[in-house]
Protein backbone atom coordinates (compact mmCIF):
# COMPACT_ATOMS: atom_id res chain seq x y z
CA UNK A 1 0.00 0.00 0.00
CA UNK A 2 1.23 3.73 -0.86
CA UNK A 3 2.39 5.73 2.54
CA UNK A 4 0.21 8.25 1.31
CA UNK A 5 -2.95 6.24 0.91
CA UNK A 6 -2.42 5.43 4.36
CA UNK A 7 -1.87 9.06 5.41
CA UNK A 8 -5.09 10.14 3.52
CA UNK A 9 -6.70 11.28 7.07
CA UNK A 10 -4.10 12.68 8.80
CA UNK A 11 -2.75 15.84 9.60
CA UNK A 12 1.48 15.85 9.02
CA UNK A 13 4.86 17.23 8.30
CA UNK A 14 7.21 15.45 6.11
CA UNK A 15 10.53 15.40 7.95
CA UNK A 16 12.60 13.31 5.32
CA UNK A 17 12.16 11.21 2.45
CA UNK A 18 8.80 10.90 0.34
CA UNK A 19 5.14 9.73 0.59
CA UNK A 20 5.48 7.99 -2.31
CA UNK A 21 6.72 4.68 -1.22
CA UNK A 22 4.70 0.99 -0.54
CA UNK A 23 4.26 -0.12 2.63
CA UNK A 24 4.33 -3.94 3.81
CA UNK A 25 2.92 -3.48 7.21
CA UNK A 26 2.41 -1.30 10.45
CA UNK A 27 4.06 -1.70 13.59
CA UNK A 28 3.95 0.09 16.61
CA UNK A 29 5.46 -2.41 19.33
CA UNK A 30 8.94 -2.58 19.67
CA UNK A 31 8.65 -5.95 20.56
CA UNK A 32 6.97 -6.86 17.04
CA UNK A 33 9.30 -8.58 14.22
CA UNK A 34 9.73 -5.69 12.08
CA UNK A 35 9.23 -6.38 7.90
CA UNK A 36 11.42 -4.56 5.31
CA UNK A 37 9.15 -1.71 4.34
CA UNK A 38 7.47 -1.82 7.80
CA UNK A 39 5.66 1.47 9.10
CA UNK A 40 7.09 1.76 12.45
CA UNK A 41 4.85 4.47 14.34
CA UNK A 42 6.45 5.87 17.47
CA UNK A 43 4.29 5.64 20.75
CA UNK A 44 4.97 7.38 24.23
CA UNK A 45 3.56 5.39 26.43
CA UNK A 46 3.10 5.48 30.22
CA UNK A 47 6.37 3.76 30.98
CA UNK A 48 7.97 3.62 27.54
CA UNK A 49 9.17 5.74 24.47
CA UNK A 50 9.16 3.89 21.55
CA UNK A 51 10.43 7.09 19.97
CA UNK A 52 13.96 5.45 21.04
CA UNK A 53 13.61 2.41 18.65
CA UNK A 54 12.86 4.12 16.02
CA UNK A 55 16.97 3.64 14.73
CA UNK A 56 16.99 0.06 15.95
CA UNK A 57 12.95 0.07 14.07
CA UNK A 58 14.70 1.62 10.85
CA UNK A 59 18.15 -1.25 10.83
CA UNK A 60 15.15 -4.10 11.44
CA UNK A 61 14.25 -3.22 8.19
CA UNK A 62 11.43 0.07 8.08
CA UNK A 63 11.55 2.38 5.72
CA UNK A 64 8.94 4.81 7.31
CA UNK A 65 9.07 6.36 10.72
CA UNK A 66 5.60 7.79 11.97
CA UNK A 67 6.79 10.32 15.17
CA UNK A 68 5.84 13.24 17.66
CA UNK A 69 9.15 14.09 18.65
CA UNK A 70 12.92 14.30 16.57
CA UNK A 71 14.27 10.97 15.55
CA UNK A 72 17.54 9.72 14.28
CA UNK A 73 17.29 7.34 11.32
CA UNK A 74 19.21 6.65 8.22
CA UNK A 75 18.57 9.42 5.09
CA UNK A 76 16.60 6.57 3.35
CA UNK A 77 14.10 6.46 6.00
CA UNK A 78 10.96 8.62 5.52
CA UNK A 79 9.87 10.19 8.68
CA UNK A 80 6.74 11.89 9.01
CA UNK A 81 5.90 13.89 12.31
CA UNK A 82 2.34 14.34 13.42
CA UNK A 83 0.99 16.15 16.92
CA UNK A 84 -0.36 13.02 17.88
CA UNK A 85 0.92 8.99 17.33
CA UNK A 86 -1.53 7.35 18.86
CA UNK A 87 -4.16 9.21 16.67
CA UNK A 88 -2.19 8.41 13.90
CA UNK A 89 -1.57 4.94 14.70
CA UNK A 90 -6.02 4.58 14.86
CA UNK A 91 -6.18 6.56 11.02
CA UNK A 92 -3.58 4.94 9.96
CA UNK A 93 -4.61 0.90 10.77
CA UNK A 94 -8.01 2.06 9.85
CA UNK A 95 -6.92 2.97 5.80
CA UNK A 96 -4.25 -0.03 6.21
CA UNK A 97 -7.51 -2.18 6.56
CA UNK A 98 -9.62 -0.31 4.06
CA UNK A 99 -11.88 1.49 6.72
CA UNK A 100 -13.63 -1.32 8.10
CA UNK A 101 -15.61 0.69 10.67
CA UNK A 102 -17.50 2.64 7.64
CA UNK A 103 -18.83 -0.59 6.60
CA UNK A 104 -20.41 -1.56 9.79
CA UNK A 105 -23.28 -0.37 12.55
CA UNK A 106 -21.15 0.51 15.71
CA UNK A 107 -22.47 0.72 18.87
CA UNK A 108 -20.21 2.48 21.58
CA UNK A 109 -20.98 1.94 25.38
CA UNK A 110 -19.00 4.15 27.95
CA UNK A 111 -19.79 4.29 31.85
CA UNK A 112 -18.70 3.32 34.96
CA UNK A 113 -20.58 0.43 35.48
CA UNK A 114 -23.19 -1.64 33.61
CA UNK A 115 -21.18 -1.68 30.30
CA UNK A 116 -20.72 -5.72 29.52
CA UNK A 117 -23.99 -6.72 30.63
CA UNK A 118 -25.67 -4.09 28.39
CA UNK A 119 -23.25 -4.92 26.19
CA UNK A 120 -24.36 -8.83 26.09
CA UNK A 121 -27.75 -7.42 26.43
CA UNK A 122 -28.08 -5.70 22.98
CA UNK A 123 -25.99 -8.22 21.58
CA UNK A 124 -29.05 -10.69 22.42
CA UNK A 125 -31.48 -8.23 21.07
CA UNK A 126 -29.79 -7.42 17.75
CA UNK A 127 -29.85 -11.52 17.44
CA UNK A 128 -32.95 -12.06 18.14
CA UNK A 129 -34.11 -9.35 15.64
CA UNK A 130 -31.85 -11.62 13.08
CA UNK A 131 -29.23 -9.10 12.53
CA UNK A 132 -25.69 -10.69 12.26
CA UNK A 133 -23.73 -8.79 15.65
CA UNK A 134 -19.95 -9.03 16.42
CA UNK A 135 -18.93 -7.69 20.24
CA UNK A 136 -15.77 -6.05 21.72
CA UNK A 137 -15.69 -5.54 25.35
CA UNK A 138 -13.73 -6.94 28.96
CA UNK A 139 -14.87 -10.44 28.58
CA UNK A 140 -14.50 -11.20 24.78
CA UNK A 141 -14.10 -10.10 21.37
CA UNK A 142 -16.09 -12.34 18.87
CA UNK A 143 -15.47 -12.01 15.01
CA UNK A 144 -17.69 -14.45 13.41
CA UNK A 145 -18.06 -17.97 15.16
CA UNK A 146 -14.51 -16.83 17.04
CA UNK A 147 -14.61 -15.92 20.34
CA UNK A 148 -10.97 -14.43 21.27
CA UNK A 149 -9.79 -13.58 24.96
CA UNK A 150 -10.05 -9.85 25.69
CA UNK A 151 -6.72 -8.20 27.10
CA UNK A 152 -8.33 -4.83 27.41
CA UNK A 153 -11.79 -3.80 27.47
CA UNK A 154 -11.09 -1.27 24.75
CA UNK A 155 -7.95 -3.17 22.09
CA UNK A 156 -5.36 -1.03 20.84
CA UNK A 157 -6.23 0.80 17.71
CA UNK A 158 -4.57 -1.49 15.22
CA UNK A 159 -5.72 -4.68 16.76
CA UNK A 160 -9.11 -3.07 17.01
CA UNK A 161 -9.19 -2.05 12.82
CA UNK A 162 -7.63 -5.64 12.20
CA UNK A 163 -10.82 -7.19 14.78
CA UNK A 164 -13.28 -4.88 12.55
CA UNK A 165 -11.51 -5.77 9.00
CA UNK A 166 -12.51 -9.53 10.02
CA UNK A 167 -15.75 -9.01 11.04
CA UNK A 168 -16.81 -7.16 7.79
CA UNK A 169 -15.05 -10.40 6.09
CA UNK A 170 -17.38 -12.74 8.41
CA UNK A 171 -20.45 -10.70 7.27
CA UNK A 172 -21.04 -8.87 10.15
CA UNK A 173 -23.80 -6.17 10.29
CA UNK A 174 -23.81 -4.64 13.74
CA UNK A 175 -20.92 -4.57 16.13
CA UNK A 176 -21.35 -3.72 20.00
CA UNK A 177 -18.65 -2.16 22.15
CA UNK A 178 -17.29 -1.53 25.41
CA UNK A 179 -15.52 1.70 24.88
CA UNK A 180 -13.41 2.73 27.99
CA UNK A 181 -12.38 6.19 29.58
CA UNK A 182 -8.62 4.96 28.13
CA UNK A 183 -9.68 3.78 24.74
CA UNK A 184 -11.02 7.06 24.70
CA UNK A 185 -8.24 9.37 26.11
CA UNK A 186 -5.50 7.47 24.14
CA UNK A 187 -7.27 7.82 20.76
CA UNK A 188 -7.70 4.03 20.52
CA UNK A 189 -10.77 4.42 18.59
CA UNK A 190 -10.21 7.89 16.76
CA UNK A 191 -11.44 7.67 13.39
CA UNK A 192 -14.59 5.65 14.12
CA UNK A 193 -18.29 6.76 13.21
CA UNK A 194 -20.22 5.37 15.75
CA UNK A 195 -23.86 4.85 14.82
CA UNK A 196 -24.80 5.33 18.77
CA UNK A 197 -23.45 6.21 21.58
CA UNK A 198 -24.43 4.79 24.99
CA UNK A 199 -23.56 6.26 28.48
CA UNK A 200 -24.81 3.83 31.53
CA UNK A 201 -23.50 5.54 34.78
CA UNK A 202 -20.34 7.64 36.26
CA UNK A 203 -18.75 7.09 39.71
CA UNK A 204 -15.14 7.58 40.41
CA UNK A 205 -12.82 5.29 39.41
CA UNK A 206 -9.61 4.58 37.56
CA UNK A 207 -8.15 8.00 39.28
CA UNK A 208 -4.50 6.74 39.41
CA UNK A 209 -1.17 7.21 38.01
CA UNK A 210 -1.06 5.81 34.41
CA UNK A 211 -5.05 6.39 34.20
CA UNK A 212 -6.77 9.53 35.04
CA UNK A 213 -5.06 12.25 37.23
CA UNK A 214 -8.88 13.29 38.26
CA UNK A 215 -12.28 12.98 38.18
CA UNK A 216 -12.56 15.52 35.96
CA UNK A 217 -10.26 14.03 33.37
CA UNK A 218 -12.24 11.00 33.96
CA UNK A 219 -15.76 12.96 33.02
CA UNK A 220 -14.18 14.39 29.92
CA UNK A 221 -12.83 11.59 28.76
CA UNK A 222 -16.06 9.43 28.98
CA UNK A 223 -17.83 12.48 27.30
CA UNK A 224 -15.60 12.25 23.95
CA UNK A 225 -17.57 9.32 22.81
CA UNK A 226 -20.71 11.95 22.42
CA UNK A 227 -18.50 14.20 20.03
CA UNK A 228 -17.89 10.59 17.81
CA UNK A 229 -21.87 8.87 17.57
CA UNK A 230 -25.31 9.82 15.59
CA UNK A 231 -27.35 9.54 18.64
CA UNK A 232 -26.58 9.28 22.18
CA UNK A 233 -28.73 7.30 24.63
CA UNK A 234 -28.09 8.56 27.96
CA UNK A 235 -28.91 7.75 31.54
CA UNK A 236 -30.93 10.67 32.74
CA UNK A 237 -31.00 9.68 36.64
CA UNK A 238 -27.07 10.09 36.90
CA UNK A 239 -26.15 13.17 38.65
CA UNK A 240 -23.56 13.51 35.73
CA UNK A 241 -25.78 13.17 32.98
CA UNK A 242 -25.48 16.61 31.99
CA UNK A 243 -21.79 17.01 32.22
CA UNK A 244 -21.41 13.92 29.92
CA UNK A 245 -23.88 15.55 27.57
CA UNK A 246 -23.08 19.08 27.72
CA UNK A 247 -20.98 18.88 24.56
CA UNK A 248 -22.18 16.54 22.38
CA UNK A 249 -22.45 17.30 18.82
CA UNK A 250 -25.02 14.49 18.65
CA UNK A 251 -29.12 14.56 19.16
CA UNK A 252 -29.90 11.88 22.25
CA UNK A 253 -32.33 9.82 23.55
CA UNK A 254 -32.42 9.42 27.96
CA UNK A 255 -33.39 6.28 30.29
CA UNK A 256 -34.31 6.25 33.60
CA UNK A 257 -36.15 5.28 36.58
CA UNK A 258 -36.15 8.42 39.05
CA UNK A 259 -36.64 11.24 36.22
CA UNK A 260 -38.70 11.98 33.19
CA UNK A 261 -37.32 10.01 30.20
CA UNK A 262 -38.12 9.10 27.00
CA UNK A 263 -37.73 5.58 28.08
CA UNK A 264 -39.46 4.98 31.15
CA UNK A 265 -39.08 1.69 33.68
CA UNK A 266 -42.01 1.59 36.55
CA UNK A 267 -43.73 -1.47 38.40
CA UNK A 268 -40.15 -3.00 39.77
CA UNK A 269 -40.09 -6.51 40.58
CA UNK A 270 -37.94 -8.78 42.52
CA UNK A 271 -38.21 -12.01 41.06
CA UNK A 272 -37.13 -14.92 43.45
CA UNK A 273 -37.65 -18.64 42.54
CA UNK A 274 -35.95 -21.63 43.05
CA UNK A 275 -32.36 -21.31 40.73
CA UNK A 276 -33.70 -18.27 39.67
CA UNK A 277 -33.18 -14.61 40.26
CA UNK A 278 -34.60 -12.09 38.03
CA UNK A 279 -36.65 -8.96 37.82
CA UNK A 280 -39.80 -7.84 35.93
CA UNK A 281 -40.86 -4.63 34.81
CA UNK A 282 -42.60 -2.32 32.69
CA UNK A 283 -41.57 0.37 30.79
CA UNK A 284 -43.19 3.17 29.15
CA UNK A 285 -40.76 3.43 25.46
CA UNK A 286 -42.58 7.67 24.48
CA UNK A 287 -46.09 6.18 24.38
CA UNK A 288 -45.13 2.34 23.74
CA UNK A 289 -45.72 0.19 26.27
CA UNK A 290 -43.84 -3.19 27.10
CA UNK A 291 -43.47 -5.70 29.83
CA UNK A 292 -40.56 -6.91 30.62
CA UNK A 293 -38.94 -10.17 32.35
CA UNK A 294 -34.88 -9.72 32.57
CA UNK A 295 -33.52 -13.50 33.61
CA UNK A 296 -30.70 -11.49 35.53
CA UNK A 297 -30.89 -10.51 38.93
CA UNK A 298 -30.53 -6.58 40.86
CA UNK A 299 -32.50 -3.57 40.38
CA UNK A 300 -29.44 -2.16 38.45
CA UNK A 301 -30.41 -4.63 35.63
CA UNK A 302 -33.31 -2.60 35.27
CA UNK A 303 -30.91 0.27 34.16
CA UNK A 304 -28.84 -1.85 32.34
CA UNK A 305 -32.02 -3.57 30.14
CA UNK A 306 -32.99 0.30 29.83
CA UNK A 307 -29.87 1.30 28.10
CA UNK A 308 -29.75 -2.02 25.69
CA UNK A 309 -33.76 -1.51 25.08
CA UNK A 310 -33.54 2.32 24.42
CA UNK A 311 -31.00 1.56 21.89
CA UNK A 312 -32.59 -0.63 20.03
CA UNK A 313 -35.77 0.65 19.76
CA UNK A 314 -33.64 4.12 18.54
CA UNK A 315 -32.19 2.05 16.43
CA UNK A 316 -35.29 0.91 14.86
CA UNK A 317 -35.27 -2.95 15.90
CA UNK A 318 -38.62 -4.04 16.93
CA UNK A 319 -40.10 -4.10 20.70
CA UNK A 320 -40.61 -8.07 20.60
CA UNK A 321 -36.83 -9.15 20.05
CA UNK A 322 -36.26 -7.09 22.96
CA UNK A 323 -38.58 -8.50 25.19
CA UNK A 324 -37.49 -12.26 24.08
CA UNK A 325 -33.75 -11.51 24.23
CA UNK A 326 -33.91 -10.58 27.98
CA UNK A 327 -36.27 -13.47 29.16
CA UNK A 328 -32.66 -15.57 29.21
CA UNK A 329 -29.79 -13.06 29.24
CA UNK A 330 -26.71 -14.46 30.23
CA UNK A 331 -23.81 -12.32 30.87
CA UNK A 332 -20.28 -13.77 32.10
CA UNK A 333 -19.30 -13.33 35.66
CA UNK A 334 -21.86 -10.41 35.96
CA UNK A 335 -24.25 -11.94 38.95
CA UNK A 336 -23.75 -14.92 37.06
CA UNK A 337 -25.96 -18.01 38.67
CA UNK A 338 -23.79 -21.12 38.99
CA UNK A 339 -26.04 -24.05 39.52
CA UNK A 340 -25.04 -26.39 42.62
CA UNK A 341 -28.04 -26.94 44.94
CA UNK A 342 -31.84 -26.09 45.31
CA UNK A 343 -31.76 -24.50 49.17
CA UNK A 344 -28.90 -21.74 48.30
CA UNK A 345 -27.70 -19.69 45.61
CA UNK A 346 -24.28 -19.03 44.41
CA UNK A 347 -23.24 -16.73 41.78
CA UNK A 348 -19.98 -14.69 40.08
CA UNK A 349 -19.70 -10.81 39.94
CA UNK A 350 -17.14 -8.87 38.51
CA UNK A 351 -17.44 -6.44 41.69
CA UNK A 352 -14.00 -4.87 42.38
CA UNK A 353 -14.04 -1.91 44.09
CA UNK A 354 -16.00 -0.63 47.46
CA UNK A 355 -18.95 1.24 44.90
CA UNK A 356 -19.69 -1.80 42.80
CA UNK A 357 -19.41 -3.96 45.74
CA UNK A 358 -21.94 -2.05 47.48
CA UNK A 359 -24.41 -1.96 44.28
CA UNK A 360 -24.47 -5.79 44.13
CA UNK A 361 -24.75 -6.46 47.79
CA UNK A 362 -27.51 -3.67 48.42
CA UNK A 363 -29.71 -5.09 45.49
CA UNK A 364 -29.37 -9.04 46.94
CA UNK A 365 -30.42 -7.79 50.51
CA UNK A 366 -33.89 -6.81 48.30
CA UNK A 367 -34.20 -10.19 47.46
CA UNK A 368 -34.05 -11.13 51.53
CA UNK A 369 -31.55 -13.89 51.58
CA UNK A 370 -31.44 -16.00 54.95
CA UNK A 371 -28.03 -15.07 55.01
CA UNK A 372 -25.65 -13.08 52.65
CA UNK A 373 -22.34 -14.54 52.17
CA UNK A 374 -19.51 -12.34 50.18
CA UNK A 375 -16.09 -13.84 49.38
CA UNK A 376 -13.49 -11.68 47.86
CA UNK A 377 -9.76 -10.20 47.37
CA UNK A 378 -7.87 -7.71 45.83
CA UNK A 379 -5.18 -7.40 43.37
CA UNK A 380 -2.04 -6.42 44.10
CA UNK A 381 -0.28 -3.00 42.52
CA UNK A 382 -3.90 -0.92 42.78
CA UNK A 383 -5.30 1.54 45.23
CA UNK A 384 -4.73 0.48 48.82
CA UNK A 385 -7.97 2.47 49.29
CA UNK A 386 -10.23 0.05 47.46
CA UNK A 387 -9.18 -2.75 50.32
CA UNK A 388 -10.26 -0.78 52.77
CA UNK A 389 -13.65 0.21 51.45
CA UNK A 390 -14.37 -2.97 49.69
CA UNK A 391 -13.83 -4.81 53.60
CA UNK A 392 -15.66 -2.05 55.38
CA UNK A 393 -18.54 -2.54 52.38
CA UNK A 394 -18.92 -6.44 52.80
CA UNK A 395 -18.82 -6.32 56.82
CA UNK A 396 -21.51 -3.74 56.81
CA UNK A 397 -23.28 -5.30 53.79
CA UNK A 398 -23.00 -9.10 53.74
CA UNK A 399 -23.77 -11.54 57.17
CA UNK A 400 -20.44 -13.00 56.73
CA UNK A 401 -17.68 -11.93 55.10
CA UNK A 402 -14.90 -14.53 53.32
CA UNK A 403 -11.17 -13.02 52.77
CA UNK A 404 -9.05 -14.29 50.53
CA UNK A 405 -6.38 -14.23 47.54
CA UNK A 406 -7.64 -12.33 44.12
CA UNK A 407 -4.52 -11.39 41.27
CA UNK A 408 -1.90 -10.44 44.04
CA UNK A 409 0.57 -9.36 41.21
CA UNK A 410 3.52 -8.15 42.81
CA UNK A 411 2.59 -8.31 46.19
CA UNK A 412 2.19 -10.65 48.96
CA UNK A 413 -1.51 -11.93 49.63
CA UNK A 414 -1.35 -12.09 53.07
CA UNK A 415 -0.45 -8.48 53.04
CA UNK A 416 -3.56 -7.87 50.57
CA UNK A 417 -5.71 -9.46 53.04
CA UNK A 418 -4.75 -7.88 56.21
CA UNK A 419 -5.57 -4.54 54.66
CA UNK A 420 -8.77 -5.90 53.64
CA UNK A 421 -9.26 -7.23 57.20
CA UNK A 422 -8.73 -3.84 58.22
CA UNK A 423 -11.60 -2.62 56.69
CA UNK A 424 -13.78 -5.59 57.45
CA UNK A 425 -12.99 -4.96 60.86
CA UNK A 426 -14.87 -1.22 60.77
CA UNK A 427 -17.73 -3.09 59.77
CA UNK A 428 -19.83 -5.67 62.13
CA UNK A 429 -20.45 -8.66 59.99
CA UNK A 430 -18.72 -11.70 61.03
CA UNK A 431 -15.44 -13.13 58.87
CA UNK A 432 -13.28 -15.23 58.22
CA UNK A 433 -9.56 -15.00 56.14
CA UNK A 434 -8.89 -18.53 53.96
CA UNK A 435 -5.93 -16.84 51.54
CA UNK A 436 -6.37 -20.26 49.16
CA UNK A 437 -9.39 -19.13 46.85
CA UNK A 438 -10.14 -22.65 46.11
CA UNK A 439 -10.21 -23.61 49.94
CA UNK A 440 -12.13 -20.81 50.26
CA UNK A 441 -14.76 -21.48 48.18
CA UNK A 442 -15.25 -24.82 49.23
CA UNK A 443 -15.67 -23.71 52.71
CA UNK A 444 -18.56 -20.94 51.31
CA UNK A 445 -20.21 -24.27 49.96
CA UNK A 446 -19.29 -26.71 53.05
CA UNK A 447 -20.59 -23.92 55.60
CA UNK A 448 -23.69 -22.69 53.12
CA UNK A 449 -27.43 -23.08 54.79
CA UNK A 450 -31.13 -23.32 52.98
CA UNK A 451 -31.71 -19.70 51.58
CA UNK A 452 -27.96 -18.57 51.61
CA UNK A 453 -26.30 -15.98 48.51
CA UNK A 454 -23.22 -16.78 48.16
CA UNK A 455 -21.57 -14.36 46.15
CA UNK A 456 -18.17 -14.84 44.72
CA UNK A 457 -16.93 -11.51 44.05
CA UNK A 458 -13.96 -9.77 42.08
CA UNK A 459 -12.71 -12.19 39.44
CA UNK A 460 -16.30 -12.49 37.65
CA UNK A 461 -15.28 -13.70 33.84
CA UNK A 462 -11.65 -14.06 34.64
CA UNK A 463 -10.31 -17.16 34.14
CA UNK A 464 -6.35 -17.10 35.88
CA UNK A 465 -4.77 -15.45 38.78
CA UNK A 466 -1.80 -13.34 37.64
CA UNK A 467 0.95 -14.03 40.19
CA UNK A 468 4.53 -12.36 39.83
CA UNK A 469 4.38 -11.12 36.37
CA UNK A 470 2.52 -15.13 35.15
CA UNK A 471 -1.21 -16.19 34.82
CA UNK A 472 -2.18 -19.38 36.47
CA UNK A 473 -5.23 -20.90 35.06
CA UNK A 474 -8.02 -20.40 37.76
CA UNK A 475 -11.91 -19.92 37.00
CA UNK A 476 -14.18 -19.71 40.10
CA UNK A 477 -16.94 -21.51 37.92
CA UNK A 478 -14.60 -24.97 37.36
CA UNK A 479 -13.86 -24.32 40.99
CA UNK A 480 -17.05 -24.02 42.25
CA UNK A 481 -18.40 -26.56 40.53
CA UNK A 482 -15.70 -29.36 41.11
CA UNK A 483 -15.96 -28.63 45.00
CA UNK A 484 -20.00 -29.06 44.81
CA UNK A 485 -19.15 -32.33 43.58
CA UNK A 486 -16.41 -33.19 45.82
CA UNK A 487 -19.32 -31.66 48.80
CA UNK A 488 -21.82 -34.40 46.88
CA UNK A 489 -24.33 -30.91 46.55
CA UNK A 490 -24.81 -31.45 42.35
Amino acid sequence: MKLSTLLVELEYRIVQGSVDREVSSVVYDTRADIEKNACFVCITGTKHDSHEFAGAAADAGASVIISEKDVEVPENVTVIRVPNTRRALALISSAFFGFPSRKLKIIGITGTKGKTTTAYMLKSILETAGHKTDLIGTVEVTVGQKSIHAEHTTPESYVLEEYLAGMVKAGTEYVVMEVSSQGLKMDRVAGIAFEAGVFTNLEPDHIAPGEHPDFADYLYCKSLLFKMCGTGIGNIDSEHFEEVFKNATCPYVTFGIEKQADFRASGITLVNKKGELGVDFDIDCRGEKLHIYADIPGAFNVYNSLAAITTARTLGIPAKACVNALKNIKARGRVELVKVSDSFSVMLDYAHNGMSLKSLLTTLREYKPARLVCMFGCGGNRAKDRRYDMGEVSSNLADLTVVTSDNPRFEEPLEIINDILTGVKRGKGEYVSIPDRREAIRYCLKNAKPGDMIVIAGKGHEDYQEIKGVKYPMDDRIMILEEAHELNLC
